[in-house]
Parts: structure tokens; sequence; C-alpha cells
């Protein structure tokens, strides 16, 4: 397990503002997923009778199959501007980035078959790689590793910014349960199977690769709980090696712009979703 840690001093902090994540879907119109990036390259579609957006690299940096990433939560707020840099980035290294609106989904089975949909739609109708590069940010990260852990064959990598990996730490069984279709008492009853950090030996036993930064005082996703949970995990499956994780110190949950202009995460990011390319083991 590689641990970096980025002293705040070091960079420059945007502002303290909490992030207050919204706690019940919504139903958006087709064009909500790209709204907050009107200055890239992309386009809203309907997958499944549900909002989702792909982001494109220039033509000339377009290839065959085409490396992408999966970005969640894909919602009327988010990906937001603070991300832009980041998908600069990846649009310019080359990569596409596309997500799908499931809703507060909480990494739910429901939830699970929207991204699956969505990947359907671009590998086998778009040309996208077989294994994108998953990318979640906060309560996304119970997306995308649900999704990883139902389908470690179709992952390249896992990146997140200060990500939740169990649903207890957030948004809570109360509000979580609905997305699952269970009453609070039957989602706890049933964590062993659906809280994503319970199971994520199966994503260190298949050695997938994981970038992370996260805030060490982050009060609404505890790292505690969720990435250095997942770091733990890794290393009693032995696959530490395959594990980055960068601690933000004095960081919480917040707009601090070293979490959206962390050059090691758009770096393994680029990395592992060119490595995506090929369905054949590495």
């Amino acid at each position: 397990m590689i641990f970096n840690r980025i002293a705040s001093v070091l960079c420059f902090s945007l502002c303290g503002w909490l992030i207050h994540p919204a706690s019940h879907a919504q139903d958006v119109a087709s064009t909500g997923p790209l709204k907050h990036l009107k200055h890239l390259p992309g386009e809203s579609l309907e997958v499944a009778e549900r909002p989702a957006f792909i982001l494109l690299p220039p033509p000339e940096l377009r290839t065959s199959p085409q490396p992408w990433v999966l970005y969640a939560p894909t919602m009327p707020a988010y990906p937001d501007q603070h991300e832009g840099w980041m998908h600069e980035r990846f649009l310019a290294a080359g990569l596409a980035v596309a997500g799908i609106d499931a809703g507060e989904a909480y990494g739910s089975p429901q939830g699970q078959a929207l991204m699956s949909a969505l990947y359907d739609e671009l590998t086998l109708k778009r040309g996208f790689a077989p294994k994108p590069c998953l990318l979640g940010r906060s309560r996304g990260g119970l997306w995308v590793s649900s999704w990883a852990i139902a389908h470690p064959d179709r992952v390249a990598g896992i990146a997140g910014i200060y990500p939740v990996f169990d649903l207890r730490s957030y948004p809570g069984l109360e509000t979580a349960a609905p997305a699952f279709g269970l009453k609070p008492r039957e989602l706890e009853d049933n964590l062993a199977r659906l809280n994503p950090i319970a199971r994520i030996d199966v994503l260190a036993k298949a050695r997938v690769p994981i970038c992370i930064i996260h805030g060490d005082e982050d009060a609404v996703v505890p790292i505690e709980q969720n990435s250095s949970a997942l770091a733990e995990a890794y290393r009693r499956a032995q696959a530490e090696n395959a594990v980055q994780l960068i601690i933000a110190e004095g960081q919480g949950h917040n707009f601090w712009e070293g979490f959206f202009k962390c050059q090691p995460l758009v770096d393994f990011v680029i990395r592992r979703a060119k490595l995506g390319t090929s369905d054949e083991p590495e």
C-alpha cells in the first residue's frame, strides 16, 4: 500500500465550504448532466430512459477502441466545474468521459443496472474500450465500487475523490434503504452483500488498481471507515501495492483545489484507461 501525504500549507485552498449532497432522487431533463460542462465537447443522450452524457476528445485523438472514464455520481449538479480541469486533461490525453444519472442509487442493484446499460451502449454500439477506469467523487464511490465488485473483469482501475465505500458512514441506512427497496433494518441485515466495504476483498483478490485522495479531517465521509478501510482490506489480501492512498492533511469534505487538481490521480486515470483498451488479462 502506497501512502502519500499532501500538506495543505503547500497547496492553494479554494474555500472551506462543505459539500451538502442531495438526499433524494430527482427526475431530470436529458440535457441536465452537461449543463455545467458547456465548455467541453460532449453529447447528452438517454440510456435506459435515463439522462446520460459523453465527453469526447478531439477527433484527431479518438481511437478504436476508445479509452474512457466512467464517472459517478452523474446528476444535474455533477460533474461540476470543479472537475473541469481533470476532464480537460482526460480529453487532451485522448480519453472520453461518460456517466448516467441513476438518481440517488447509492450503489444499489438498480443503479448498477443503469451503469451496465451505459457500459453496453458505449462498448457494444460506440466502440468504447472493454475496461474503463472508474472515477467516483464522494457518494459516487458507492456507485463505482459496487459496479466494480459485480464486474471486476470490466474495470481497468478505480479512482476516487473522498469516496464513500461504507453505506453506514454516508448516507446512513435510513436514507439509503429506499434506493435498495428495503427498510433500514432489512438493509442492515443484508450489509454483507450490499455494502461495498464488506466486499472490497473481491477487488483486492482481483488486484484491481485503485488511487484515492481523501482528507484526514473529513467529517462527512470519514477516511477511517472508507478509504483507509479499503486500503486495509487490500493489505489483508496482500494486494497493498495495488492501492495508492493520498492523504490530504488538514482537509475535510470541501472544494479544496488539491482534490480536483491532483496530478497523481489524473495520471493514474489516464494510464489505467489506456490499458483498458485491451480485454486481455494483464
